[in-house]
C-alpha cells in the first residue's frame, strides 16, 4: 500500500450527519453523474455569446514524428469519436506529455478545486474561519436557459471544513456554490486564479446555473470558453497546489487530502492502475463529457500531476474507460527507464 503523505481531517463524517453516511463502492462510483448529471440531453444550436462556442472538426489529426509512448498517447486519445484532451507533468523530473493541451474542455466539476483554494487562501488571510459555517444553496425549480442564475435558497449551514469534504469527495453541487457565495461567486475564483499566475481556466457561472443549463453545445463538436479549462491549465493548477505555492501547509493539506478520499469516478484514473496506488483527483461529468484530474503517487516516490478530459465516445462508461486506460499509459511509462513523458510533447 502507498503510503499517505498528506495529513486526513478527522471528525467530518460525524458532522456531516445523514449527508456523509456510509455508502456502498456501487452507490460512491454513480455519485459525480448524480451530482452533475444534465437536466436533459437536447443540444442546441450556438446561440451568438462574447467569445462563443466554435466549431471543432474531429480530423483524426495524427502527431507527426513522434514513436513509442508518445504515439500510443496520441492513439489512445483519438479525436475521431470526439475531444480529447490529455497533459500529464511528473513533478519529479519535470517531464511533460500533452495532446490537445491547451484546448478548452469543460471543467465541470473539476472547477472545485479551484473553488475550494480560492476559499482556504481566504481562510489563509484571516477571512474566513473552516469552523464558520454557511448555508447550503439548494436550487429551486426553474426552466432551462430561463434567467442568468438558477435561482437558488438556503438550506441547512454546515461548517466550511464540511462543506468542503462534502464538494470533494461527493461533488456535492450545493454545498460547493454554499462555498462560492462565501468568497464572491465566480469572479473570485477568477481573480484568485489570476492572482496566482493561473491561465486557461476560467469560471462563468455557480454549479446551479451550470447543471441546469448543461446540454446547450455538444463538447464533443463545440468548444465553449465558458467555465472551461485547458489540459495543461489544469495541470499547472496541480502542480502548483501540491508545490505549496499558493497555499499555507495546513489548507494544501485540507485541499488535497479531501482529493485522496474522493469517491466519484472510481473508474477513471484510478481504474486500471495497481491496487493501492494513492490517487488525489476530483472527477466531472456533464452531457456527453468526463473527466478525472488529480496527483498519481508512483511506487518509486514520483508523483504526477494528470489531467484527462473526454468528450464523446459513446456512453459514459466509454468516457470513463478511456481515462483509465490513458491513465495506466502515463503511470507504466513513468515505470519504464528513460521514460518517454517529454517536455513538450503535443498534438
Amino acid at each position: 500500500m502507498t503510503k499517505r503523505i498528506f495529513p486526513r481531517l478527522t471528525g467530518l463524517l460525524a458532522l456531516a450527519g445523514a449527508l456523509l453516511a456510509p455508502i456502498s463502492a456501487a452507490r460512491a462510483d454513480s455519485l459525480e453523474l448524480a451530482f452533475d448529471r444534465t437536466f436533459g440531453t437536447e443540444l442546441r444550436a450556438p446561440r451568438d455569446l462574447p467569445a462563443g462556442p466554435r466549431q471543432f472538426v474531429a480530423s483524426g489529426v495524427q502527431s507527426q514524428n513522434v514513436s513509442g509512448f508518445e504515439a500510443r498517447l496520441f492513439q489512445l486519445a483519438d479525436a475521431g469519436q470526439g475531444r480529447i484532451g490529455v497533459a500529464a507533468l511528473d513533478l519529479t523530473t519535470g517531464r511533460a506529455v500533452a495532446v490537445l493541451g491547451d484546448q478548452p474542455f469543460p471543467m465541470a466539476s473539476t472547477s472545485k478545486i479551484a473553488i475550494v483554494a480560492t476559499f482556504l487562501d481566504g481562510v489563509d488571510k484571516g477571512r474566513w474561519k473552516l469552523s464558520d459555517r454557511f448555508p447550503l444553496m439548494v436550487p429551486t425549480r426553474s426552466a432551462k436557459f430561463s434567467s442568468l442564475r438558477a435561482p437558488v435558497v438556503a438550506g441547512q449551514s454546515m461548517s466550511a471544513e464540511t462543506l468542503i469534504e462534502l464538494a470533494i469527495t461527493r461533488s456535492n453541487n450545493q454545498a460547493t456554490d454554499a462555498l462560492l457565495a462565501a468568497i464572491g461567486g465566480p469572479s473570485a475564483v477568477n481573480r484568485w486564479l489570476a492572482s496566482a499566475g493561473v491561465t486557461g481556466l476560467r469560471m462563468d457561472r455557480d454549479i446551479a446555473t451550470l447543471v441546469r443549463d448543461d446540454g446547450e453545445f455538444d463538447p464533443a463538436r463545440m468548444i465553449d470558453p465558458r467555465d472551461s479549462a485547458t489540459p495543461r491549465a489544469m495541470v499547472g493548477l496541480l502542480t502548483g497546489l501540491y508545490q505549496g505555492r499558493w497555499l499555507s501547509p495546513e489548507s494544501r493539506g485540507v485541499l488535497i487530502g479531501a482529493m485522496e478520499r474522493c469517491l466519484t469516478g472510481k473508474h477513471r484514473l484510478s481504474g486500471q492502475l495497481p491496487e493501492g496506488t494513492l490517487v488525489a483527483h476530483k472527477t466531472g461529468t456533464l452531457s456527453n463529457t468526463s473527466s478525472d484530474v488529480g496527483l498519481i503517487h508512483t511506487p518509486d516516490g514520483h508523483v504526477i500531476a494528470v489531467a484527462v478530459y473526454v468528450t464523446g465516445q459513446g456512453s459514459k462508461a466509454a468516457r470513463d474507460a478511456r481515462i483509465a486506460t490513458i491513465a495506466r499509459a502515463i503511470f507504466d511509462e513513468s515505470q519504464t527507464e528513460g521514460s518517454g513523458l517529454r517536455r513538450s510533447a503535443q498534438r
